[in-house]
């Protein structure tokens, strides 16, 4: 794929989320069935509230994660360095978007490469898993931490949105193995994400079995890059089904409770439908800390 076919997809990306209607039709994250319980005797100062946490080695200020979104062109490039900025000055962490297209034509490495505005924050990199299945393994997850000054990996789950697309990776099979693989050699620690339709409870053990560091959840109710590839489709075959999974997925709220079932101490990253502080309160209070939680403050379901 040439340099202006990679740029052309990722503005396509942006385009369309920015512009049309990538919604999930009737299914939601579900956290808004729950709300936090008043405590009127907290039995703790409000000066002793702290709100820093360490996530995978690195200290930040809020439990907040900038979700891996874009890169590989001139618009991908400029997105990254803005969010890379406003996570340095407010100390949460940030992923980039899949640096694939970086690995494959370095001339486009400068569009992840933000350590220059954000030397100290939480950094990671983003490949998509299925490239394990297609040629790439430690050397290629190597060279991405390395281009991007990433300390760690993210390695993102997207079947649906591989199947639904014209030029979609689809060999899906051994893909856990090659997983786990990463996971033993590549010295950094190894985050398995969805992209916005949820990890199931076995999912989410098999991934724990394969030794990753933390699992991103990345539930339903948010965006649905099934609407983002309709929006790409050219032809009404290709529309009508991308249409037919608008609603597919596993809401935010259950994927959480999944997730947390089968892994009880695995860090995990509560992203998929996060429109506002609270709703992000309540996904991170509620679920993905475990038996750590802050035992102060508690959400119930509606």
């Amino acid at each position: 794929m040439s340099n202006d076919q990679i740029g052309s997809r990722k503005d396509d990306h942006i385009r369309i989320n920015l512009e049309e209607d990538v919604s999930f039709s009737q299914l939601t994250t579900g956290l808004e069935s729950y709300r936090f319980t008043h405590q009127a005797l907290p039995e703790v100062d409000l000066d002793a509230v702290r709100t820093d946490v360490t996530f995978l080695g690195k200290q930040l200020n809020f439990p907040l994660l900038i979700g891996s979104m874009t890169g590989g062109s001139p618009t991908a490039g400029r997105l990254n360095r803005i969010l890379a900025k406003a996570a340095q000055k407010t100390g949460v962490g940030m992923a980039l978007g899949s640096i694939r297209a970086a690995l494959e034509l370095p001339q486009l490495a400068w569009t992840f490469q933000v350590r220059e505005v954000a030397p100290d924050c939480l950094l990671l990199a983003n490949l998509g898993a299925i490239q394990l299945n297609y040629g790439y393994g430690l050397e290629e997850c190597r060279r991405a931490l390395d281009m991007s000054g990433a300390d760690g990996l993210i390695l993102h789950l997207n079947p649906l949105q591989e199947a639904l697309q014209v030029e979609g990776n689809t060999r899906f099979s051994g893909l856990l193995h090659r997983i786990e693989t990463i996971c033993t050699g590549l010295g950094a620690p190894v985050i398995v994400k969805e992209v916005g339709h949820g990890l199931s409870e076995q999912a989410a053990r098999q991934l724990l079995d394969a030794g990753v560091a933390a699992l991103d959840v990345a539930g339903a109710g948010g965006t649905s890059w099934s609407q983002v590839e309709l929006h790409r489709s050219v032809t009404p075959s290709q529309q009508e089904i991308a249409a037919a999974f608008r609603d597919w997925g596993i809401p935010t709220a259950e994927a959480l409770q999944q997730a947390r079932r089968a892994a009880p101490t695995l860090p995990l990253i509560a992203s998929g439908g996060r429109h506002d502080f609270d709703r992000g309160c309540r996904g991170a209070i509620s679920y993905s800390q475990g038996p750590a939680a802050n035992r102060h403050v508690r959400c119930r379901r509606r």
